[in-house]
């Protein structure tokens, strides 16, 4: 006869604890309503995932008045016991994120005396760029822009100031020294980014060793003398890694760190480019474009820029992501990949859509729950906010009063402002 192992230490303690009747705490069922006995309060509804870049959150905590002692208080987390006595708070880093119930109970009640519920979730970068186009940003802007930040307290910008601020020679040495100081005042203030935005003005391109290009133009069939209007791809990597390198010159010259974040003028980066901005130190990239929301240039100009745009960033719309770039194609992921982050600019420029627009583009991001995994949303808009003909001060204006709304400081929801250097921290490299 075959016989049998002996039961292992486990089991046996399994055994008697059956045999004993007890079967462990009995799971409450939430209750229809609270009991009026009893107020409870949660400290936060929203716990936002850490990462490099955003600091832990880990920490639900709550507050119960009502006829208990801390002893007979049992706190049930998704069906599972979670805390006893008189503890106030649980971690909840190892929980997922979603939606999450907190029954609140007495020692062996059948039904909670009060329920609530948090939700954990991954946060959601707001990236709000300003390009400068023009050499000088009017004092009116400036203006505005202090604004801005005085109404959106949160609020940090990533200036895209040109170099040609430091080499046109119809800005003046004294109103260089006072934009320098203006921008410094903005890092320092707000915690605002000065990146690296450029257009190739002859003015800059000819300090450098560099023959300026004055075709092709997006806007010139004839080309452009100034260089402003033409694509940053008719430059070789070489060259362009030396404009960025000279570009970096002058910004350290100033006092300013180097730039590490970049767009280029009408978002015009193919490969070369983006590898030229590797090897120049840079760290992020947002020049890869929802095209299809600046429709006003399929008919514009001489139809160049609607066309490079479609043809080199057709797969980028509303909900792409940060992704690091194939060497073979700027506008997909890919192995080997050029080594910066391509962070795309998914809201587009204020120039070009309307705030209903925009806050559409982060609600096709956001639906208002859990995000399961780090998003990013980016919008701007250019140095020349009035002047043109429009005034798109309001789109930018009502879509951060939307963006307000929902700040994870505010426990309102998952989003956080951050500047174009940063989101690498939470996408890094392969």
């Amino acid at each position: 006869m075959k016989q049998r192992p002996a039961p292992s230490a486990k089991s046996l303690l399994v055994l008697l604890f059956v045999a004993a009747g007890c079967v462990g705490p009995v799971v409450p069922v939430a209750p229809s309503a609270d009991d009026p006995a009893y107020t409870v309060a949660l400290d936060r509804a929203w716990s936002i995932v850490a990462n490099d870049l955003t600091a832990a959150d880990n920490l639900v905590g709550w507050s119960v008045q009502g006829p208990l002692e801390d002893a007979d208080l049992r706190v049930w987390l998704d069906g599972e016991l979670a805390s006893s006595g008189a503890a106030s708070s649980i971690d909840v880093s190892g929980v997922a994120p979603g939606e999450h119930e907190l029954l609140f109970a007495l020692e062996d009640a059948d039904v909670a005396f009060a329920g609530r519920t948090f939700t954990r979730s991954h946060p959601l970068y707001v990236l709000v760029s300003v390009d400068w186009d023009r050499a000088d940003t009017g004092n009116s802007e400036l203006d505005w822009q202090d604004e801005l930040h005085e109404a959106h307290p949160a609020l940090r910008l990533t200036h895209f100031v040109g170099p040609y601020t430091f080499t046109d020679p119809d800005v003046p040495p004294e109103r260089v020294d006072e934009l320098v100081a203006w921008l410094a005042a903005q890092e320092s203030d707000h915690g605002d980014e000065v990146g690296l935005h450029i257009h190739p003005y002859c003015n800059f391109v000819e300090t450098t060793s560099v023959t300026c290009r004055h075709e092709p133009s997006y806007v010139y069939d004839d080309g452009d003398e100034s260089g402003y209007t033409v694509l940053s791809s008719a430059y070789t990597e070489a060259e362009y890694t030396e404009l960025l390198l000279a570009a970096d010159a002058l910004f350290e010259a100033r006092g300013f760190a180097k730039p590490t974040s970049f767009r280029a003028g009408g978002w015009i980066a193919d490969e070369g480019v983006l590898q030229a901005l590797a090897t120049a130190g840079y760290v992020a990239d947002t020049s890869a474009n929802n095209w299809r929301l600046m429709e006003e240039w399929e008919d514009s100009a001489n139809g160049l820029l609607w066309e490079w745009s479609q043809e080199h960033w057709g797969p980028i719309d509303s909900t792409s992501q940060p992704y690091y770039p194939s060497v073979e194609d700027a506008a997909v992921p890919g192995t080997p990949s050029i080594p910066i982050l391509e962070v795309p600019d998914n809201g587009i420029l204020a120039d070009y859509v309307e705030a209903d627009e925009m806050i559409a583009v982060l609600d096709a991001n956001w639906g208002g729950g859990a995000l399961s995994q780090p998003t990013a949303f980016s919008i701007g808009y250019h140095n020349r906010t009035q002047g043109l003909g429009f005034n798109f001060r309001d789109n930018i204006e009502d879509t951060l009063t939307h963006v307000d709304g929902f700040l994870a400081q505010d426990d309102a929801g998952p989003l956080i402002y951050a500047t174009l250097s940063e989101p690498p921290r939470v996408w890094p490299a392969p």
